[in-house]
């Protein structure tokens, strides 16, 4: 492989910035820019000089063998004064050095992923727990990058192989007395894998909205609060508000960390019959926001009903407390009477669902053990019928591990490879 080198943290001005090289020329960049090679993993002070010999900083040198650094490839980091000048200059000089080039987007990693460092699910937990901005994020990314999904394909995996190899058995010695039945064996491997599945699926809906976001509507009549109550969480004015009902035409989103999960919160059309063209529309997206959202929040004057059926765990709240009175589950963006109770409310619901989330995390990983738990419930179909479909089921219980396989990066997945590291960073 080619040399590569890149600025592996933030682009411009700070305390400290680390210039990461990888290939079998780093040892050879870090003789030509310092003067000698540091012992593996010792982290020395030198001074880094150019081609003519002036210098261009004093900087920590930190080497690392190969098969003991992130890529699995010879390493070296060059921590430097946080300047932008001395990253240009240090830049400018290792690009003129020969066998070396600007590593692209997501390289770091992708070579480690190539070298047997990471696999492809672990890859994908590096780049969540990068863009992790919760609690809950942060520490379903790092269980993900620990290698728990991988760690759970593999011991699939390996009853699946059993499974196979009790099956190809029947298959080998179909001519002779096999001493023991297998099937039961078998069905009890393939079963416990199926059910080991139906549960991860089932959690990774939740584990992509912990990914993702959760949404949360504010739903109601025009005027009855929703865009004073959404400034009123939000901590600023990001609706209009006015006395004048149909203000909100779009759906107005606003990003905030609850309860340590990622919420958005929806502020909405209000529901009403109308013939204004334009006011119609946004009532469209907000009946369509509305059905899609995760939670939905219901403003309601006295006296009046919800526009639109509400569902196990909707909240139901009373408008404008502050013209209500004390009443029980009422609310007043106004006055923030109810506000603080109802963003604990949302974080109780919301947490509740998280406890019940899987380790996979993305529609890659769902689909990849869909297609698994379909063969494997095929070949369950297939084994009470012995030796006459024993080829078949193994033949469906290989399909199932190569989509194990795939899950985890093994095979089939070039195709998501560019997608996956494009979204990393240049020192990554």
């Amino acid at each position: 492989m080619d040399t590569v080198y890149a600025l592996a943290t933030a682009q411009g001005k700070a305390g400290v910035a680390v210039v990461r090289v990888s290939g079998p020329r780093a040892f050879d960049a870090c003789l030509h820019i310092c003067g000698d090679v540091p012992e593996p993993r010792n982290s020395v002070v030198r001074v880094l000089r150019d081609a003519q010999g002036a210098q261009l900083d004093q900087a920590l040198v930190l080497t690392f063998a190969e098969k003991q650094s992130f890529t699995g490839e010879e390493t070296v980091e060059f921590h430097l004064h946080g300047s932008v000048a001395v990253v240009a200059a240090v830049l400018d000089v290792l690009g003129g050095i020969d066998g070396l080039r600007l590593a692209e987007p997501g390289e770091f990693t992708r070579r480690a992923l190539e070298n047997g460092r990471l696999d492809l699910a672990r890859v994908e937990g590096l780049a969540d727990l990068i863009d992790a901005e919760t609690e809950a994020q942060r520490k379903q990314a790092l269980r993900v990058f620990s290698g728990a999904l991988g760690g759970k394909c593999e011991a699939w995996r390996g009853l699946l192989l059993r499974a196979v190899a009790l099956l190809e058995a029947t298959i080998d010695f179909a001519d002779e007395e096999v001493p023991v039945d297998v099937s039961f064996e078998v069905t009890a491997l393939v079963s416990e894998v199926a059910e080991a599945l139906e549960r991860e699926i089932a959690g990774s809906w939740v584990g992509e909205r912990i990914r993702s976001g959760f949404e949360v509507a504010i739903i109601g009549a025009p005027n009855v609060g929703k865009s004073t109550l959404l400034n009123s969480m939000a901590g600023r004015e990001a609706a209009i508000t006015s006395e004048y009902a149909g203000t909100t035409r779009d759906v107005i989103e606003v990003r905030m960390d609850l309860a340590g999960l990622p919420v958005t919160l929806l502020d909405t059309a209000g529901l009403r019959e109308t013939v204004d063209a334009v006011e119609s529309i946004g009532i469209a997206r907000a009946r369509a926001r509305a059905d899609a959202a995760d939670l939905r929040v219901f403003l309601v004057e006295a006296g009046e009903k919800p526009e639109m059926d509400p569902r196990e765990d909707d909240i139901i709240l009373w408008a404008k407390a502050d013209l209500l009175g004390r009443v029980e589950n009422a609310i007043s963006g106004k006055t923030g009477a109810g506000v603080t109770e109802l963003v604990a409310r949302i974080g109780q619901v919301l947490s509740k669902r998280v406890a019940g989330a899987g380790i996979a995390t993305r529609a890659r990983h769902r689909q990849a053990m869909e297609r698994g738990l379909g063969a494997l419930q095929a070949a369950l179909e297939l084994l009470p019928y012995g030796e006459a479909s024993a080829e078949v089921a193994a033949e469906e219980l290989r399909v199932a591990i190569r989509a194990l396989d795939s899950l985890v990066g093994r095979i089939d997945v070039e195709m998501v490879l560019d997608e996956i590291f494009a979204s990393f960073c240049l020192g990554k």
